[in-house]
């Protein structure tokens, strides 16, 4: 007689399933990268990525803001002698109207395009033309590039597209004959560079976890005033040279930044992921497209496009607008430059213990007040600091804002949710060139306002 065991319901249930089951079930997801998991040599080869990539917007820096120097209108005075017609040089702004031969440039006509193209009398429109025509191919760009990194090329190859089309045309820039191929240049270069910083900051925060997703992008933002803060420097030791040679300082090592890029940078994992397991990543459109048919990302898109417009607006005029203020070029893009390391501290410091929402309405509410500062202090040291506290909090709502713009949107839109985002703040600083150039003729539009003017306007206007 055979003894029986008789089994218990769950060595029936283990017995079925092994019987039943094929092979074992699947091993969970692999997470994704996390500086805090890696050990010692994980942890180096990522941070030496985070770095590299964020060098780019160094680079992308100086592209921007180069036309402080090279769009310039030099210093000039009067030529004093025996036969030389008055010069009533402390009366206007600019040597227009007077002749030819009772003034002259303080330095070498080749240090500015104002200069050697003698641009110092032309339209607004035509002396504002290169630093808008930036913006223009940054907009440009920005609606056909901007979903090739979600779709086709993904995040490592359009940074590397971007980088070198905007380091070729820097170089190109620097052969220019005249104003209008100097402007068609700076165009190209616009359109080259309008997804630099978009995508290197969509790469950063997928190559990192969850922990270090929000700070990490403060590195970029580090790099970004580094690039601002050695333009300056750049200029400085090339003060006398030709306007070219500073776009060659800046371009010829952009491109071959562009070139290691493609060999040191691995593409975002998330992004990969994603590519395989959803096939309408292939329609270069397909983001844009959902982007407009959810009602929930158009209404967050919209309101965060209204807010990037004035951010981008004050954020590009109020480098720009130096001289027009009467404080010395090179002294005062170092403080704007300067200001901008605090801003990335406390970003990053921001990022994690306040509201996204309120601290970008807290800072730019207080720069919409240094700017107003600007306008009717006389003193020039009280002016220069209402400047830089102002660029400093634009700064941080810049910087702030588009950290709270990738957290907005989900992976499969989020590059092109940034880069229309990003079209927004580059159409507020497209106007912000046209302004400063009216500001040299009329000063209350971009320059100091004195408060005894204003009273002499109130009195005319009250009777």
């Amino acid at each position: 007689m055979v003894d029986t065991v008789p089994l218990l319901p769950h060595r029936i249930s283990s017995e079925i399933q092994v019987g039943v089951a094929e092979k074992p079930p699947p091993p969970p997801p692999p997470t994704l990268p996390d500086l805090r998991n890696y050990d010692g040599s994980s942890f180096i080869s990522q941070l030496i990525q985070v770095v590299f990539v964020s060098l780019a917007w160094a680079f992308d820096a100086q592209q921007i803001f180069i036309n402080i120097f090279t769009d310039a209108a030099p210093a000039w005075h009067c030529i004093r002698g025996k036969d030389s017609p008055p010069c009533p040089s402390s009366s206007s702004p600019t040597p227009c109207g007077l002749p030819p031969q009772s003034w002259a440039w303080d330095l070498p006509v080749h240090v500015s395009v104002i200069s050697e193209w003698s641009l110092q009398c032309s339209s607004p429109l035509v002396v504002a033309l290169p630093a808008t025509a930036l913006f223009v191919g940054c907009l440009a760009g920005g609606f056909l590039l901007a979903t090739l990194a979600d779709s086709m090329l993904g995040r490592k190859n359009m940074l590397v597209l971007s980088c070198l089309t905007m380091s070729l045309s820097g170089v190109l820039t620097a052969a220019s004959p005249n104003v209008w191929v100097y402007s068609a240049f700076r165009f190209l270069c616009g359109f080259g560079r309008s997804t630099v910083c978009t995508t290197a900051l969509v790469l950063l925060s997928e190559i990192t976890g969850e922990k270090w997703r929000g700070r990490i992008g403060v590195v970029g933002f580090v790099f970004f005033t580094l690039g601002f803060l050695s333009l300056p420097a750049i200029a400085y030791a090339n003060r006398s040279s030709s306007w070219r040679t500073l776009y060659l300082w800046i371009s010829i090592p952009s491109a071959c930044y562009s070139i290691l890029i493609h060999f040191l940078i691995q593409e975002s994992p998330r992004w990969l992921s994603v590519r395989d397991t959803d096939a309408t990543t292939a329609n270069g459109f397909s983001s844009i497209k959902m982007l407009w048919e959810r009602r929930w990302t158009f209404n967050r898109l919209t309101a965060a496009m209204i807010a990037g417009f004035g951010i981008g607006m004050v954020y590009t005029g109020m480098p720009l607008n130096v001289g027009n203020l009467g404080s010395n070029i090179y002294l005062s893009t170092v403080f704007n430059a300067l200001a901008e390391l605090p801003s990335s501290l406390v970003t990053f410091f921001l990022v994690g213990r306040m509201d996204r929402r309120c601290s970008v309405i807290a800072f730019t509410t207080l720069c919409g007040v240094c700017n107003l500062l600007c306008v009717v202090l006389e003193a020039e040291v009280w002016r220069m600091a209402a400047e830089v506290v102002s660029f400093f909090s634009v700064c941080t709502a810049f910087d702030v804002f588009l950290i709270y713009g990738i957290e907005l949107f989900p992976t499969c839109v989020r590059n092109s949710a940034m880069s229309v985002i990003r079209q927004a703040i580059v159409l507020g600083g497209a106007f912000a060139p046209l302004l400063v150039a009216l500001g040299r003729k009329r000063s209350f539009i971009s320059g100091p306002y004195p408060v005894g003017i204003w009273n002499q306007t109130l009195s005319r206007t009250c009777g």
